[in-house]
């Protein structure tokens, strides 16, 4: 494969080098059944030419797309409509730190966008290097408690160090966190998406008092910091653009959030030159994102496969599952990549899930349980997906698992039929 084009010339030799060392630890990677090697590819490649990732990008215009919850598939989105115009590349699957990132870029020799999406701790060091056209702010919460800073430290990080960006931010106004990360930015389009989980966001984070919270707005009284008014907002199943005509979101992908994902979308592709109508018509035609969403026939039932990582996205989660009394998989896992810290499950509220048979799965299926036994749930704790399958009758189930936990049952569930 030729060497992605800058636009006036080629990588330089170094960078090209590092791109082909790290193809080649890539393909040991796969060989050797050690994973994708979209890290290990990444990882060798930065060792080699730490400067790669701007060189990988001089010919691209780029959107990064950074949040606690939603940057795969809004990223999804945002590339499928891209392509309305022309040919993008993307880290499609998450890998999301700049290792990923590399991986994913080193293949985009015929792109003219780049559409990546960024873990929140290293969006300002990848800002820094590809030079974004457009940076999508979604949302901030807590997460990976464990090694995450705490919410509103990683707001200020995003504040400083994204202050005179010559990229035009799109940024959610329902999220306090995101307001105050993106206010030093010069050029913001603000986006009402939206914000059910509000427990990060009570407190002011440019003076510390109480938020005011009346009906979708919410302001400061001490300082006078308060919710910027959208040029784009989501209201029922239309997005509405800035001339203030409405555009229908017909989304295969379920859920609340995913159309507020669409409204950020549709604002990212508008900077790009691509009309809401056209980019919501291509984001129609996404069906799932890496597996997510996916319903899958195991064992003679119907299971859909459901992500869940933080407080904030099993709130999500529960407002689209079915109605009890379809029964409900919960997988928990605690390990690297999830974060080892479970104490965040005492901030969901588990009693949504009442009048339905409930399944325990998980490494960490014994801090669940104690969880759902203080909500007083009835529920069943089991050693696997199999056994946990058995004893439901067939018909629809729906799972929802921690990210290793989902990557388990993708293994597991979908290599099975």
């Amino acid at each position: 494969m030729a060497a992605p084009s800058d636009g006036g010339g080629v990588l330089s030799p170094r960078a090209r080098l590092a791109v082909t060392a790290g193809r080649a630890a890539a393909a040991v990677s796969r060989a050797v059944g050690r994973g994708g090697g979209s890290v290990i590819g990444g990882r060798v490649a930065l060792m080699l030419a730490p400067d790669v990732l701007g060189q990988l990008t001089r010919h691209l215009d780029v959107a990064l797309v950074s949040a606690t919850n939603g940057k795969t598939t809004t990223t999804r989105l945002i590339a499928e409509a891209l392509r309305a115009r022309a040919p993008v590349v993307s880290n499609a699957l998450g890998a999301n730190m700049p290792d990923g990132i590399t991986t994913a870029l080193a293949g985009g020799s015929d792109a003219t966008f780049g559409v990546l999406e960024v873990d929140e701790k290293y969006l300002v060091g990848v800002a820094r290097a590809v030079a974004p056209k457009v940076i999508a702010l979604l949302n901030l919460s807590r997460d990976q408690l464990d090694r995450a800073g705490e919410t509103r430290m990683l707001a200020e990080r995003w504040r400083e160090g994204l202050a005179g960006t010559k990229a035009t931010v799109i940024a959610n106004t329902d999220d306090p966190l995101v307001v105050w990360a993106a206010s030093s930015s010069p050029d913001v389009v603000w986006v009402a998406a939206g914000q059910e989980w509000k427990e990060d966001a009570w407190s002011c984070p440019s003076c510390g008092d109480v938020l005011r919270r009346p009906g979708d707005d919410w302001y400061c009284n001490q300082c006078g910091f308060r919710r910027p008014a959208p040029l784009w907002a989501l209201q029922n199943d239309h997005v509405v653009d800035p001339r203030g005509s409405t555009w229908p979101v017909r989304l295969q992908l379920p859920g609340r959030a995913n159309k507020a994902n669409a409204t950020s979308s549709a604002a990212v592709a508008a900077v790009f030159g691509v009309p809401p109508q056209t980019a919501l018509k291509r984001m129609g035609q996404v069906q799932a994102v890496a597996g997510r969403y996916d319903v899958v026939p195991f064992q003679g039932r119907e299971m859909r496969l459901l992500l869940a990582k933080n407080p904030a996205g099993w709130l999500e989660t529960f407002s689209l599952i079915d109605p009890p009394p379809t029964p409900v998989i919960l997988s928990v896992n605690a390990r690297g990549a999830d974060g080892t810290d479970t104490s965040w499950l005492w901030d969901v509220d588990y009693t949504r899930l009442t009048g339905r048979p409930i399944f325990v799965i998980g490494d960490r299926r014994f801090d669940l349980a104690v969880r759902l036994e203080v909500a007083d749930l009835d529920f069943r704790v089991c050693r696997s997906v199999e056994e946990a399958v058995r004893l439901i009758p067939p018909g629809r189930i729906e799972t929802i698992a921690t990210y290793t936990a989902f990557q388990d049952l993708r293994r597991r569930v979908g290599n099975c039929q």
